[in-house]
């Protein structure tokens, strides 16, 4: 496994400039495939699911991109004044990276409603470039069904005066949740339906996860406008679908979105 120094990419204005952290590797050639990784909330591009997509899109040949959001890894910003809209920006920035190359979106949790935010745009443009989109466990609409939604009046009437409460996690410390990521997030919710993208979605869920439940997947099945959707379930799945397996399942569908007419292995 290897890992190359990460780039910096400046962009925003005055208070909202920051650094973004990023790693593109260019494939075997510029008219090759590219992976984009959308990482989810609180993740960085150092994860197991994408170090594993990073060695593989390299032993393939494909080109791949990955970076850490604002307030992430080694990017620059304030994890407490970011927002789904800052990290929207910086994927349709970071996207110019893979050039005329057509690519994959691959988004987990968090990254999944973020690819699916990007590639709603993208489907309004010609020749966008798009293969496809591979979905973990989207968390879709994540600040409002996922965190608002699920909160007691308690946490809300933290969250409006004190601007954060900090949600107990089942990996690491207590995570902020913000007003601005709360309120800004309501600018991007998808729960409206006929999401049209304009490329096929594979989605992988694990039914054992205990952040986003399998049936938010279901759901958003539905509010898909197009018809190339598949939902895999996974009995034993977790939320991060790590496990050895989980790795092979994902590279095998991300490559059936470069290559449909290669049998699956």
């Amino acid at each position: 496994m290897t890992q190359q120094e990460p780039q910096f990419l400046e962009l925003g204005q005055g208070p909202r400039r920051r650094r973004i952290a990023y790693r593109f590797e260019e494939g075997r050639g510029a008219c090759d495939t590219a992976i984009v990784w959308l990482s989810g909330f609180l993740s960085d591009m150092t994860s197991t699911k994408v170090l594993f997509l990073s060695d593989w899109a390299r032993a393939e040949g494909h080109a791949m991109l990955r970076f850490d959001y604002s307030g992430h890894g080694l990017s620059e910003g304030d994890l407490l004044k970011a927002s789904v809209g800052d990290w929207l920006e910086e994927a349709r920035t970071m996207l110019a990276c893979v050039g005329q190359r057509r690519f994959v979106l691959v988004g987990s949790s968090l990254g999944g409603w973020i690819a699916l935010l990007l590639a709603r745009t993208l489907a309004k443009m010609d020749d966008a470039g798009l293969a496809g989109l591979v979905l973990i466990a989207p968390a879709w609409d994540m600040t409002e069904i996922l965190m608002w939604e699920k909160m007691s009046e308690k946490t809300r009437g933290q969250v409006e005066t004190e601007g954060v409460y900090y949600a107990p996690s089942n990996y690491e410390d207590p995570y902020p949740i913000t007003k601005i990521l709360i309120e800004e997030g309501r600018n991007h919710l998808l729960g409206q339906g006929n999401i049209a993208v304009g490329a096929p979605i594979r989605i992988l869920q694990g039914m054992r996860d205990e952040d986003v439940p399998w049936q938010h997947a279901c759901a958003l099945v539905d509010l898909l406008a197009g018809d190339d959707v598949e939902l895999t379930l996974v009995k034993n799945g977790d939320h991060r679908l790590s496990g050895r397996e989980d790795l092979l399942r994902l590279s095998r569908t991300i490559d059936g979105l470069i290559d449909p007419a290669r049998p699956a292995v």
